[in-house]
C-alpha cells in the first residue's frame, strides 16, 4: 500500500482539527509544537496572538503514512482563506481554452 503524507496549512484551527482527526485515527500526536516553542533563533516576528497557534503538528494515520499540518500567521492566513474566483478545479480542456482566448 502507497504511504501518504500530507502537509495542510489552517488559518487558526490546526488544534482543533487534529483532536478530531485523532479521535478519528486513534494514535498520538509524534509532534506538536507552538510558535512559542520555537524561540527566537529565525529573527522571525511572531504577534502575540500568533504564539500559541501550531507551528507543526504530526499524526501517523496508519500504513506509515503520517498527516501534518501547521497555522498560518496571520499576516499570511487572509490571502489563505481568500475564496478564490471560479472555484472549479482546472483541467486540459479548460486550460486549452483558456489559452485561445
Amino acid at each position: 500500500m502507497p504511504k501518504i503524507n500530507p502537509y495542510l496549512n489552517f488559518g487558526g484551527n490546526a488544534e482543533e482539527a487534529f483532536m478530531f482527526y485523532k479521535k478519528v485515527f486513534g494514535g498520538e500526536f509524534v509532534t506538536l509544537m507552538r510558535f512559542k516553542d520555537m524561540g527566537d533563533d529565525g529573527g522571525m516576528k511572531v504577534s502575540d496572538q500568533d504564539l500559541v497557534k501550531i507551528a507543526h503538528v504530526s499524526l501517523p494515520i496508519g500504513n506509515g503514512s503520517v498527516l501534518m499540518a501547521s497555522d498560518a500567521l496571520s499576516a499570511f492566513a487572509a490571502p489563505l482563506l481568500a475564496p478564490r474566483r471560479g472555484g472549479s478545479p482546472s483541467t486540459p480542456e479548460r486550460r486549452a481554452a483558456h489559452r485561445r482566448r
